[in-house]
């Protein structure tokens, strides 16, 4: 059996595990990705993620052949080109810096892209040769899965389906963009939008996250859900675009707040079969992430047995 230290990081928090080749997972823990701002902190939390699996796998006698990471940026050969939501990875060699740490071989890529490959080496898209991935989280990442082959654009440097442009006079994107879906989207607009809602009433003592807005959805709050069927309406936009464009035989989205109950994709369900072409649509289902947010972690691993 092979063993892999899969870590998949996001612009809120660090998911890694120790994963076999079969997909089990031996081990798993997060951290936050939460620095100041400055590369050396975040690198040297990465080293300690290392570390920490090679201590677990160490008492179990397990071998390590190799490490998987994604990072939520376009990624050339190991290197970050442009990690949105944790700037001080810009232009990292990332593979570089983890291999001469651990003398381990390192494979680095989208992370996204794994999320799809997690969801087509051990989820719901066995079997399947036309998929769209998406990741709702602090930002929104895209994986493309084409005649059986993951896609990522020439060198890689594609598939950024969280900037596709869902409103041309919208909110300005990170990317210097303006309306990409990711800037109406993402968790974290759905908070700073909340919040707006809530004005005076915002309990100072309270964590708003999207969990906390689900919750408050469900207790039938007005704010959250004024809040809530803007992010549905703007997920929708964004799906119907892909489907329009690749006609998939599945559409997965997963990140966090996918898992909060069937009524999440139900929503986004009703509203993009009012505005999807029927021709492009006829063959698409839309599910949740059978992997939940393993899928990314589960994919990293997937990437190190690919190429080893």
């Amino acid at each position: 059996m092979k063993h892999a230290i899969a870590i998949d990081i996001g612009g809120t928090n660090i998911k890694y595990a120790l994963v076999d080749n079969d997909g089990n997972i031996l081990y798993e823990s997060f951290r936050s990705a939460k620095s100041n701002d400055n590369m050396t902190s975040l690198i040297d939390l990465l080293k300690a993620i290392v570390t920490e699996i090679r201590v677990v796998a160490s008492s179990s006698n397990f071998s390590i052949i190799g490490i998987g990471i994604g990072v939520p940026s376009v990624i050339d050969d190991g290197v970050v080109l442009f990690a949105n939501n944790l700037p001080e990875l810009d232009n990292q060699n990332l593979r570089k810096i983890i291999a001469t740490y651990s003398g381990l071989s390192v494979f680095v890529d989208n992370d996204a892209n794994l999320m799809g490959l997690g969801e087509v080496v051990y989820g719901g898209a066995k079997g399947i040769s036309d998929a769209v991935f998406l990741t709702i989280g602090t930002g929104i990442g895209g994986a493309l899965i084409l005649n059986g082959q993951l896609y990522g654009g020439y060198r890689n440097r594609g598939t950024e389906l969280g900037h596709i442009i869902v409103n041309c006079d919208g909110n300005p994107c990170s990317c210097g963009a303006r309306g990409c879906f990711e800037a109406h989207a993402a968790v974290i607009v759905l908070i700073e939008e909340y919040k707006k809602l809530l004005i005076d009433d915002i309990q100072t003592d309270v964590e708003i996250d999207g969990k906390y807005i689900v919750s408050r959805y469900e207790a039938n709050e007005e704010a959250a859900i004024i809040a809530m069927n803007n992010h549905f309406y703007y997920i929708a936009m964004g799906v119907v675009s892909l489907i329009n464009v690749f006609a998939p035989q599945k559409i997965i989205i997963g990140g966090g707040i996918s898992e909060s109950g069937d009524f999440y994709i139900d929503n986004i369900q009703k509203l993009v079969k009012e505005l999807v072409m029927k021709e492009t649509s006829c063959f698409t289902t839309i599910e949740r992430a059978s992997l939940g947010n393993k899928a990314g972690f589960l994919g990293s691993a997937a990437l190190v047995f690919k190429h080893m």
